[in-house]
């Protein structure tokens, strides 16, 4: 959430801020602002979309070479025009932008109120221009250094200063910020897209370390300010990565990128029938008496596959945990738990919090992301990346699949390291899948046909079983998410304890039923939604003979540990043509963010 861009260079500045600012829309915002310097602080600020701000550009002429910019995406008071960021000090001599939360900003204020300081916004983030105002003293990086042993919470912090003209200070705890290097100017941003059109050599700086960027060089400082040495990065993908492509919206190219996406994941982990996991050879698999999954949201329900399926074969007792909720439930792990996180961006406030957790505890952690050099990539014991590349729509496609590729390659390769018998042939079909979902793909206008059924709907009913309910979770969460239709999931055995009397004539219920050992259960329970006036759209495989159901969709035969893969592509389509249809803002669904960097 909140996307902030930085630049010191002999160029413009606001060329580089607002290209970098529309990159970084994908991550929510409700309002907009800059602060160009030239020899005094220009800041421009409003609601609304960044069109907007750069509509009220037109009215200032500013060639400032030094300027930060700040997309908020409101946490601490609503979105307005003296909410935005930057936010800038009495005398007008310092601006800063600010992503994360202060949690003590309450204390700071009173305190510097009680000091004469005047606030103009009922953000938290004002806090830190006047607090760093009060012990600024002529040298700015101690004046930083002061204000990082005050605040609380997590920031990224991008700070300017008319007394210091010809730099920008950044640090970061907890919230991403990635610094970059070109010929002319040293640039930074919350993201990777942001930065492209003008380097791919980046730096990633850990919590609480201090950056001063200058037109011709970067130095960094520890939190006490001794000079440190980075090496830097370099991305290994470009600009078009992140455009549409001759696609509509980004959501629908990240669901046809899916193949490519997929076959990338699965490069060099799998020789003959053995997968091969480098990153994760020195781990002795048979210490650990528990396994627990964590993340939020999408990857959440990556993990509920990811885990169900590692139990199954290799019998460890395997838990799944919500990371907001493992963070404050005293979960019970030591030194024999493996913990497996999972965050697309690898930014995700809460998962890095349950992660951090899991190291005090002792517990072995593996991250799974799709970030190179991402907080959580560095925090782990050990990584695993999905190999997506940027994912620039709010709602998750493409990385969902990729991350459950990964995890089912996971599952067997622990059951291999444990010596159990591991099924050779779901792993030759693993390799199949980009095939497979290119096939699926090619039916996208049944998809389109089904989401017409949910045009004039307020509620969508999703059911399945096994395997499939996790499935059905996430599609019930895509619907949600871009077509604002309220969908609920099921697990179908379930529906005589109460849902099935929300079912009522023209319902639409949307089922899975893939899983041999429990379809035929599944099929039943859709019969006693038929019967009570549902129109049913059915997800399944040519194995079972199905009556009464008009819209069946065949997947591919394939081993029933992979069909959840098969099963995202329609469930996606169908969530993308009904937002489509209702003529929603499929890319930036509204209250959503990218990346919640926030608890």
């Amino acid at each position: 959430m909140c996307g902030i861009t930085a630049y010191c260079g002999n160029d413009e500045a606001l060329p580089f801020l607002l290209q970098g600012l529309e990159k970084l829309e994908y991550r929510g915002y409700d309002s907009a602002g800059i602060t160009i310097l030239d020899k005094s602080l220009t800041t421009v600020k409003c609601k609304g979309r960044l069109q907007l701000l750069v509509d009220e550009l037109e009215k200032y002429d500013l060639k400032g070479h030094v300027g930060i910019g700040h997309t908020r995406w409101a946490t601490h008071g609503i979105p307005s025009h003296l909410n935005s960021h930057p936010h800038t000090n009495d005398k007008n001599t310092l601006s800063l932008v600010h992503n994360g939360i202060i949690e003590n900003y309450r204390e700071l204020k009173e305190e510097l109120v009680n000091k004469g300081y005047h606030f103009q916004s009922e953000t938290d983030s004002e806090v830190v221009v006047h607090l760093l105002d009060s012990y600024y003293q002529g040298n700015l990086l101690k004046a930083v250094q002061k204000v990082l042993e005050r605040i609380e919470g997590s920031y990224a912090l991008c700070i300017l200063s008319t007394r210091h003209p010809d730099e920008i200070i950044v640090t970061k705890k907890d919230s991403p910020l990635v610094i970059g290097k070109t010929k002319n100017a040293s640039v930074a941003a919350s993201d990777i897209p942001a930065l492209l059109a003008y380097t791919k050599e980046v730096y990633f700086i850990e919590d609480n370390e201090i950056a001063i960027l200058k037109a011709n060089q970067i130095h960094f400082y520890d939190q006490k300010g001794k000079e440190i040495t980075k090496e830097s990065s370099i991305i290994p993908y470009d600009i078009d990565a992140a455009r549409k492509n001759g696609y509509d919206t980004f959501m629908l190219k990240e669901i046809y990128e899916q193949p490519y996406a997929i076959k990338e994941t699965l490069r060099g982990r799998i020789q003959n029938e053995t997968i091969l996991f480098e990153e994760l050879k020195n781990i002795d698999f048979l210490q650990f008496n528990k396994v627990y999954f964590v993340a939020c949201g999408t990857a959440y329900h990556a993990c509920l596959c990811g885990a169900q399926i590692l139990e199954r074969i290799t019998h460890l007792p395997v838990l799944t945990q919500v990371a907001s909720e493992f963070r404050y439930n005293d979960p019970i792990i030591d030194e024999h738990t493996l913990t497996i996180f999972v965050s697309q961006s690898g930014e995700t406030a809460d998962t890095l919090g349950a992660l951090r957790l899991a190291k005090e505890k002792k517990a072995s952690t593996i991250a799974i992301t799709n970030v190179l050099g991402s907080t959580i990539s560095r925090d782990a014991d050990y990584v695993l990346y999905t190999c997506a590349g940027p994912e620039i729509a709010v709602a998750s496609t493409k990385a969902y699949t990729t991350q459950l590729i990964l995890l089912m390659l996971f599952a067997y390769y622990i059951a291999q390291e444990l010596h159990l018998t591991v099924n050779t042939k779901a792993i030759l079909q693993l390799q199949q899948v980009p095939w497979y979902i290119e096939k699926i793909l090619e039916d996208a206008c049944q998809f389109k046909e089904y989401a017409t059924m949910l045009k004039d709907k307020h509620d969508a009913y999703f059911i399945g079983r096994s395997l499939d309910y996790a499935s059905v979770l996430e599609g019930a969460l895509k619907l949600k998410e871009v077509s604002y239709i309220h969908a609920d999931a099921y697990v179908a055995g379930e529906l005589k304890h109460g849902p099935i009397a929300l079912i009522e004539e023209g319902s639409v219920v949307i089922a899975v039923a893939t899983q041999p050992h429990i379809a035929s259960k599944t099929i039943s329970n859709i019969q006693e939604t038929i019967a009570r006036g549902a129109d049913v759209i059915l997800l399944t495989t040519n194995h079972y003979q199905v009556k009464n159901v008009e819209n069946i969709y065949y997947l591919p035969n394939v081993e029933p540990t992979l069909q959840s893969i098969l099963t995202a592509i329609p469930l996606q389509l169908i969530a993308y043509y009904s937002a489509c249809i209702r003529g929603c803002d499929v890319d930036k669904p509204r209250n959503l963010a990218k990346s919640v960097t926030v608890e």
